[in-house]
């Protein structure tokens, strides 16, 4: 078994912003408040920061650079995010790499941005060279076009139903109930969500999510730091990247996760059967299920199964975005690939108050970079408590 290459990293603290539909904060406000909140929950102040990972998608002309000098940070390790979703994730473990290798003791790894529907559908427009020059001209539907074609590619050559989504988006909604940061709150029944209004066949309103503003941040540090600290610690266990899976075939409802999740396994010694919950990427549904089968949970082609069988809510059996994820919670961006690290985070550290399951390790996954019918980036890692 490989050694993994994340021991000795802590991840000492979390912090998330106030979440809103709409607000005047600019996205540099917005990393402030969400890594100010998670050196608070670590017992650390900004001096005692050297590196940052950031991802950010209206942060331009500025980055992570500048955002150094902003926050008046010295920083000996630098990491800004291009891969969407998937960025946060990569991020972490880039910066657990760097204090490994005695580069850097303290970590800010955070996300934000600040976006209504207009705003992030301009951004999306313009989002890389294949969407901005081959699909965006001829009035592709933005990503709920992008992924109708997905979802209904799924259903298709798998069997799924549109309850079999509904179902997932219905137990979110109920996670959501329980956390005071969540924009969606309100009651969601399997009919609310199979006749609300359509958006891309056979897509329907509580298949996408609402864009907003909003921001996260989880503080890793070294060893020697963590030895100081009372805040309780969580450790990485493993994970893994992957970008361009399969090459050549975007159609394939497939993504990286079931090219290195075997690997992120072994690594760790441990198994699928050993997560106590799942963090996904939850842009779109059908992408919940891809991602629970390429993380082993479900087989194949399956997940729509897994999920008629499971009890998926934080009083269930395996419960999945137990703050209700970016379908219920909103997705504040580039901070869609930072929620589910925070939410993972504070489970994990027994902060997660009415909806805190029983949990002592878990799964957080990313998934970004939008292109050509699909995303390029996948990314997760196995999280556990240090008892």
């Amino acid at each position: 078994m490989d050694r993994n290459p994340f021991d000795g990293v802590f991840i000492a603290g979390a912090g998330q912003t106030v979440y809103e539909k709409r607000s005047p904060k600019k996205a540099t406000r917005l990393l402030f408040e969400a890594s100010d909140a998670a050196l608070r929950s670590a017992g650390l102040g900004w001096h005692e920061v050297d590196g940052l990972a950031l991802t950010c998608f209206n942060l331009p002309p500025d980055n992570v650079t500048t955002i150094a000098e902003h926050f008046g940070i010295e920083a000996r390790f630098l990491f800004h995010g291009v891969y969407g979703g998937a960025s946060g994730i990569i991020g972490m473990m880039h910066a657990a790499r760097a204090i490994r290798n005695g580069d850097a003791e303290v970590v800010l790894c955070m996300a934000a941005d600040a976006y209504d529907v207009a705003s992030h559908n301009e951004t999306l427009d313009r989002f890389n060279g294949s969407v901005q020059n081959y699909m965006s001209p001829h009035g592709f539907g933005g990503a709920n076009g992008m992924f109708a074609l997905q979802t209904r590619l799924y259903m298709e050559r798998h069997g799924a139903e549109r309850e079999d989504f509904g179902r997932f988006c219905v137990a979110l909604r109920k996670n959501a109930q329980r956390n005071p940061n969540a924009l969606l709150r309100s009651e969601m029944t399997l009919d609310d969500y199979l006749n609300a209004r359509p958006i891309a066949d056979p897509l329907r309103l509580y298949d996408c999510v609402l864009p907003c503003v909003g921001g996260d941040c989880v503080v890793l540090v070294s060893e020697r730091v963590a030895s100081r600290l009372k805040a309780p610690l969580v450790a990485i266990r493993s994970g893994g990247e992957l970008h361009n899976y399969p090459a050549g075939d975007p159609y394939s409802l497939t993504a990286g996760w079931s090219g290195f999740s075997g690997r992120m396994y072994e690594r760790a010694g441990l198994g699928p059967e050993d997560m106590d919950f799942a963090q996904l990427y939850d842009d779109y549904p059908v992408m919940c299920f891809i991602q629970l089968e390429g993380l082993r949970i479900a087989e194949p082609g399956r997940a729509f199964a897994f999920v008629r069988d499971t009890d998926i809510t934080t009083e269930g059996a395996f419960p999945i975005n137990t703050g209700g994820g970016q379908l219920s919670a909103g997705q504040a961006g580039a901070s869609g690939g930072m929620i589910g690290v925070y939410e993972g985070v504070v489970q994990l550290r027994g902060e997660a108050g009415e909806r805190q399951v029983d949990c002592r390790r878990g799964l957080v996954s990313g998934y970004g970079m939008i292109a050509y019918g699909r995303g390029l980036s996948a990314s997760a890692a196995i999280l556990e408590r240090v008892e």
